[in-house]
């Protein structure tokens, strides 16, 4: 099986090394020429997930149309703003009976459009070649080898029982799902929810105040998503709860990272210089705000996230406002937005 990964940072580089193991024949896209070099002489991919070896089935190429030749499923891992510029570049290449499978967690901020929406302008219909892969997946878990569990989400529930089985083993466990939508929502916005969660732990509130943040972060998720046609049970599962908790409270979360030095009172412009790694929820933020205001549902923890990342609002002074505002019963459902 012949697997184009296209994206050499640190979740497409686990991937490469999960398939690289179990035997597929995998050619990996590298944006920097140092990646691509790293990883063929070195067998290690030093920028963006050092300490892990890169399996000798595994190719990294720094042109796009020679990763994608004869491949059979190609994953993308690229970050949500440019997965159309490079969707745009590697249509030309791709086979058409390939399987396509993003692997993209964030929304793009221009259009409001999920993944999948662009992938439908760039391809045309293709649902029934495409899925979408979430879940609780650190990268350098995968990469160790850790069990995981994540879920493959597609409109074709050929294809995703197909890459179910086929992508699944011992280590690496996948649950298929048909919500494509609610899958793509609960991957993009957990991230806003984790910076909340890391400002929370920054600010030293105690584990009440992330338990508080973790329940209602996912009522606000699970209000957009359900607004924008998603099954509300999706927000329960793997790429709702699951990942959802894991980045509000891993260690390894860069979403999470970056709420905790917000609220330790560092800028956004010197944390985001830090570090070579993408917090997709940082982008996201706008995304979501734009999002909630357009579908008229009402998201105060996400808005603070935006308020305090874009708009320079000190961190203190958002969680005086979120714990004054009106007193609420707390109702789930299909109709809540509250």
């Amino acid at each position: 099986m012949n697997v184009a990964i296209i994206g050499a940072g640190s979740w497409g580089t686990a991937l490469s090394i999960l398939l690289g193991r179990r035997g597929f024949a995998v050619k990996i896209w590298c944006y920097e020429n140092e990646v691509e070099r790293d990883i063929n002489l070195n067998r290690e991919n030093r920028t963006y997930l050092e300490g892990f070896k890169i399996p000798e089935k595994v190719q990294a190429f720094i042109q796009i149309r020679e990763v994608l030749k004869e491949a059979e499923i190609v994953i993308f891992a690229v970050p949500s703003h440019v997965t159309r510029k490079i969707l745009l570049e590697a249509k030309f290449y791709i086979p058409k009976d390939a399987a396509l499978i993003s692997a993209t967690k964030g929304i793009e901020v221009e259009s409001l459009k999920l993944m999948s929406q662009i992938y439908e302008e760039v391809f045309g219909n293709i649902f029934d070649r495409f899925a979408v892969l979430s879940g609780p997946t650190f990268a350098k878990e995968v990469a160790k080898g850790l069990p995981t569990a994540a879920t493959i989400a597609s409109k074709n529930s050929k294809l995703s029982s197909h890459l179910q089985k086929l992508l699944s083993d011992d280590k690496f466990r996948l649950y298929e799902s048909f919500d494509v939508t609610g899958v793509e929502i609960g991957g993009a916005v957990k991230n806003v929810i984790a910076i909340a969660a890391g400002i929370s732990d920054g600010l030293k509130l105690g584990l009440n105040a992330r338990a508080a943040i973790i329940t209602r972060g996912l009522a606000e998720i699970t209000r957009l998503g359900v607004r924008m046609g998603a099954n509300p049970l999706t927000f329960l599962g793997l790429s709702g709860l699951g990942d959802l908790v894991l980045t509000c409270t891993g260690e390894l979360s860069r979403n999470r990272s970056v709420g905790v030095q917000l609220g330790e009172g560092k800028k956004i412009e010197d944390i985001i210089a830090s570090t070579p790694m993408i917090a997709e929820g940082i982008k996201t933020s706008v995304a979501v705000k734009k999002l909630s205001e357009r579908e008229g549902v009402e998201m105060p923890i996400s808005e603070m996230v935006y308020r305090i990342l874009h708009e320079g609002m000190n961190p203190e002074d958002g969680v005086k406002i979120l714990m004054a505002r009106s007193l609420k019963e707390e109702l789930y459902g299909i109709s809540l937005n509250r």
